[in-house]
């Protein structure tokens, strides 16, 4: 039971820490304008690429299997069918900070997946919105390893 929580964690730890490297080599161009995105060099193309999948990954990774790993390893699962039915749980149990906030995540990596190659003003602006949340994105996992380091 505990394996499989830890061994996502492992799998999420990895995600963030490659995030975080990437957000830090970028935090000197953010916030983005459609110029800007422009004058990227192949290099910062490259991470902000690396910036773009590891927020998306994460993100995934601790939806699909972390949030429920957690539920698990509380024995909190019961017959919680809806993955918004898991996410108030895990708010209401202190195992993430907002159903809301994640929500948001939610939506901003989905907004990866509409690549806009031609109007770097959308480009900018889903980058931007994603470079603040990605912060919050790594604070949940923390979050969410203090409440569950709990459990263990």
């Amino acid at each position: 039971m505990s394996q499989s929580y830890l061994s996502t964690l492992e799998i999420c730890t990895r995600h963030a820490e490659r995030l975080a490297w990437a957000m830090a080599s970028l935090r000197a161009r953010f916030p983005l304008s459609a110029e800007t995105i422009q004058e990227l060099s192949e290099v910062e193309l490259a991470i902000l690429d690396q910036f773009t999948a590891r927020f998306s990954k994460l993100q995934d990774a601790m939806g699909a299997k972390l949030f429920p790993a957690v539920l698990e390893l509380t024995k909190e699962q019961g017959k919680l069918v809806a993955f918004l039915d898991k996410l108030h749980r895990l708010e209401k149990i202190g195992a993430i900070p907002s159903a809301e906030n994640w929500l948001l995540l939610w939506e901003t990596r989905n907004q990866f997946a509409h690549d806009y190659p031609e109007d770097p003003v959308i480009q900018a602006a889903t980058l931007n919105q994603a470079y603040v949340l990605a912060d919050d994105l790594l604070r949940v996992l923390g979050h969410i390893e203090g409440f569950a380091n709990n459990y263990l």
